[in-house]
């Protein structure tokens, strides 16, 4: 039961910390993204590049958000061969530092 405890009392410690913890954001303007089996061919190439931790498409704004661990820098040259190798047009993008618990994509 002491184990337990003592575990339990360090988790509850380092959840600030966790809670804390911010990465980055990048939002990528994309052309061509038309139905679900594109933005899963993006989605599958991107989330395959480590420190991606969260990808979302929104075919409505030809938008492509990318959450990612601090320190992870994606460039523009890197985003615009990966996305004409999966058949779309980049566009261009823009970061924006995200806080922990920050869910919807601006």
């Amino acid at each position: 039961m002491r184990v337990r405890c003592g575990l339990l009392g360090v988790f509850l410690l380092l959840l600030p910390l966790a809670a804390s913890a911010g990465g980055v954001r990048y939002v990528m303007r994309v052309d061509g993204l038309a139905c679900s089996f594109c933005a899963y061919g993006v989605e599958k190439k991107l989330k395959a590049i480590e420190g991606v931790e969260r990808v979302d498409v929104d075919l409505d704004r030809g938008l492509v958000v990318v959450d990612a661990r601090e320190g992870l820098v994606l460039t523009e040259e890197a985003m615009r061969s990966l996305m004409r190798d999966a058949g779309f047009t980049f566009r261009g993008m823009r970061l924006v530092p995200v806080q922990a618990g920050q869910e919807t994509p601006p």
